[in-house]
């Protein structure tokens, strides 16, 4: 019988196939009270698992296929700093020593005191960190219990053929869908060298690792479908349709058939966007637009490269400082990481946030977060910068040295007051300053301002007086905006790009931005959803930034785009009531 499963489109395309089940990851744990004579034995056993799991891990990058995502290495480099992060490691032997429990309920006693650090984490991405913390722990429990992996290979078996097989043609090789309820970066490079035409997953969301992945990978992904890996068999007929979010099982010849044509269509689509990679985005009326990239790490360089990117619009360097146990980056480790995306952009410019992190994402996890009441307008981005002045200039320092081998501009998040932006750019005198007296060359950066709070959009006009170029970070600016916390399930459907106030707030700073002859880049998800394309084209902007997987799609509305028409049409849409109405006309 047919039925569908609704769960969030990370990854856009139809895959059709025959599911493939992964076990349940979870462990039993045994709780029970130790003498304290067993206590350093109970310690040592958590050792030797972790140790285990650290080689496992260490021997999967070793042995990484050369064509694997870099995405996938930057979550096994992130399973590694969890596990040997202090926070759990020393938690865990804590409980074992004060409190006398086993060694596996004190690993799952301290895993749950950090996850519940990443659930009051207000930025989507590292909350979602707490899937990767739960899977380190759980492959130690597996060491310690001698359990195998969760990922088997399917065991080929005779089957009755179905409709859809005679449909399909089905004989041999048949199209494999994988369904999980969860999957680490180990247990998906294992199964790199099978070829899965899409992922389901239970949980998750649209920055979690299974998602970037499947990005990385380029094939359709739903994650979040909720109980699909209990409701879907092995071997059964799946549907995922990474469109819509939808994941329809035992589909009928009929929906088959149609799928089946949609997914051609699609395949047909992505290969005449290929032939767009070399294609300058240039509107039919002449005006060149500039797509750029944003990236996490500078190993995403290549793959910015290879999109077609012009160019860096924002580098996220707080991804650099991340499960680093309190120990951050020095100005040598952060100079060698941006000269890698310097190098790795071929010339190309590379925009550098300064860190972005506070009370909501902390960078040591044992931060005690209680004393917060509202994380998201709390100590955080410029503000936290700017209240550790020795750690500023230290990145500041390290950009500039950088700056000597490449095109950087210098980007500022969350910069609301006139005072916090004096006090930012004399921090970079200062740190231009440090390298001067140490003789230590460096070189030329453009600065800009992130425009994502309301009183930043409303003084564009003096912001543009300090800075060279803005770019308009379009997540935050329609939270903040709309007092909408969107990763809150009660309020996430009150979260609108096309909100009038929104898109005015935008209007006017790229109007701004082009009276005074000045770069705006639009940066968030905005920047790369195909439908908003037309209309941010029609309110001047000519700079967006988005995940390099987005770049040809929107390359394709540019290159079909008259602005001389879409600019009346624009005002239109920011005069209305109802810009959603108008925009879909």
């Amino acid at each position: 019988m047919t039925f569908s499963v609704h769960g969030l489109a990370v990854a856009r395309g139809i895959a059709i196939g025959r599911a493939v089940l992964v076990a349940s990851s979870r462990v039993d744990v045994a709780h029970y009270f130790v003498e304290p004579s067993q206590v350093e034995g109970e310690i040592e056993r958590v050792r030797q698992g972790r140790n285990a799991v650290v080689e496992e891990l260490q021997r999967l990058q070793t042995d990484m296929p050369a064509d694997a995502p870099h995405e996938l290495t930057a979550l096994l480099d992130v399973h590694l700093m969890l596990l040997q992060d202090e926070a759990l490691t020393g938690g865990v032997k804590h409980w074992i020593t004060e409190r006398l429990y086993n060694a596996e309920w004190a690993l799952t006693t301290q895993l749950e005191v950090i996850a519940r650090q990443f659930d009051e984490m207000e930025d989507e991405y590292l909350r979602e960190r707490k899937a990767d913390l739960e899977q380190v722990v759980e492959r130690i429990l597996r060491y310690m219990k001698g359990v195998a992996s969760p990922v088997a290979p399917p065991a080929s078996s005779p089957r009755r053929k179905t409709q859809q097989d005679l449909l399909l043609d089905d004989t041999v090789d048949v199209p494999l869908v994988l369904v999980a309820h969860d999957l680490s970066p180990a247990d998906m490079l294992q199964f790199k060298q099978s070829v899965f035409a899409g992922f389901v997953t239970d949980v998750g969301g649209k920055t979690s690792h299974t998602a970037i992945v499947a990005r990385s990978m380029d094939i359709p992904a739903v994650v979040g479908a909720r109980a699909a890996s209990q409701l879907v068999r092995q071997d059964d007929w799946v549907i995922i349709d990474g469109d819509a979010g939808v994941v329809i099982v035992d589909p009928s010849p009929i929906i088959l058939a149609e799928y089946g044509f949609r997914q051609r269509q699609v395949e047909l689509e992505r290969e005449r966007l290929a032939r767009l990679r070399h294609t300058p985005a240039i509107t039919i009326d002449g005006h060149k637009i500039e797509l750029l990239a944003n990236i996490e790490q500078p190993g995403d360089a290549a793959a910015a490269v290879r999109a077609g990117a012009v160019g860096v619009g924002l580098f996220r360097s707080e991804f650099l400082f991340m499960g680093k146990s309190g120990n951050l980056p020095g100005e040598d480790e952060q100079y060698r990481a941006y000269c890698e995306a310097i190098d790795g952009m071929q010339g190309l410019p590379v925009t550098i946030r300064t860190i972005d992190v506070g009370a909501d994402k902390p960078l040591d996890n044992k931060a005690h977060k209680d004393s917060y009441l509202n994380p998201a307008l709390g100590l955080r981005a410029i503000r936290w910068s700017l209240a550790d002045p020795a750690m500023f200039r230290t990145q500041l320092r390290a950009v500039l040295r950088a700056a000597a081998h490449g095109k950087v501009n210098l980007l500022f998040p969350m910069l609301a007051h006139t005072h916090e932006i004096q006090q930012t750019l004399a921090q970079v005198d200062l740190a231009r300053g440090e390298l001067d007296a140490r003789g230590e060359p460096y070189g030329p950066v453009q600065l800009g301002a992130m425009i994502e709070v309301p009183a930043a959009a409303l003084m564009v006009r003096t912001f543009l007086k300090y800075f060279d170029f803005l770019s308009i970070g379009t997540n935050d600016l329609i939270q903040y905006t709309l007092a909408i916390d969107r990763a809150d399930e009660a309020v996430a459907h009150l979260y609108d790009p096309l909100h009038p106030a929104v898109l005015r707030l935008v209007g006017d700073v790229i109007a701004e931005g082009e009276r005074q002859g000045k770069s705006v880049c639009v940066c968030g998800e905005t920047a790369g959803d195909v439908t908003m394309t037309r209309l941010l084209l029609g309110l001047g902007l000519r700079s967006f930034s988005m995940h390099p997987a987005q770049i040809l799609a929107v390359k394709q509305e540019v290159l079909r785009a008259d602005t001389r028409k879409l600019a009346p049409w624009a005002l239109q849409v920011l005069a209305g009531d109802e810009p959603a109405v108008l925009l879909t006309a």
